[in-house]
């Protein structure tokens, strides 16, 4: 039986408020800001610093540092003087946070490699959201949102995922449903819902 739906998503899909409303329809705990919340808990830091770096690769400067930090005797002598919220401990957080949600179940999470820590979950569904560029736009104009481009966002979590999973993103055989957020959100969640029914019902026989 499903209960974990995880939703992966372009930058500016909508896949956030879907997750928003799918989980509001049955009833199941929400792991988005939750999800951030958590991570930095575990880490020991504020909310806006796992924000900043969460599916993003570290800036250049920031990899240079810990290639130095990793590689001289001073560095790893001091490491432990050092507290770096990195996407590498960022990451891992999230994996160990994915991981318990899962067992928990009844839940649906966005996003933080979620998909890929559950490939192995019999329980888990993963959706893809995406979303032509025009619609892209008009959701983030409508949030005010104006500052990152779609495509250079997504090229940074593309880069970030290939990194940290070694897999191109997003990757097909990856989901069991990947649709278009301009069908509307309630037809985006109807949608998902009686995809996971069909899953279930094939399950069964």
């Amino acid at each position: 039986m499903i209960n974990v739906i995880t939703i992966d998503r372009e930058y500016g899909a909508g896949g956030g408020d879907i997750a928003q409303k799918l989980a509001h329809r049955l009833g199941w705990k929400l792991w988005d800001e939750l999800l951030t919340t958590e991570i930095a808990r575990i880490l020991d830091c504020d909310c806006g610093a796992v924000e900043e770096r969460e599916e993003h690769r570290d800036p250049l400067f920031q990899r240079l540092f810990k290639a130095f930090m990793r590689g001289s005797l001073e560095g790893t002598q001091q490491a432990h003087q050092v507290r770096m919220v990195d996407a590498d401990c960022i990451r891992e957080a999230a994996e160990k946070v994915v991981l318990r949600a899962a067992e928990e179940g009844n839940c649906v999470i966005v996003g933080r490699g979620s998909w890929y820590h559950l490939q192995a979950n019999p329980a888990a569904f993963h959706v893809f959201v995406y979303a032509p560029l025009e619609e892209k736009l008009r959701r983030l104009k409508s949030r005010g949102e104006t500052e990152d481009e779609p495509e250079t966002v997504d090229r940074d979590r593309a880069d970030y995922i290939k990194q940290y999973f070694d897999v191109e993103w997003p990757s097909r055989s990856d989901y069991h449903l990947m649709i278009n957020s301009s069908l509307g959100d309630d037809a985006v969640v109807d949608i998902i819902l009686n995809s996971v029914g069909v899953m279930e019902g094939a399950g069964a026989r």
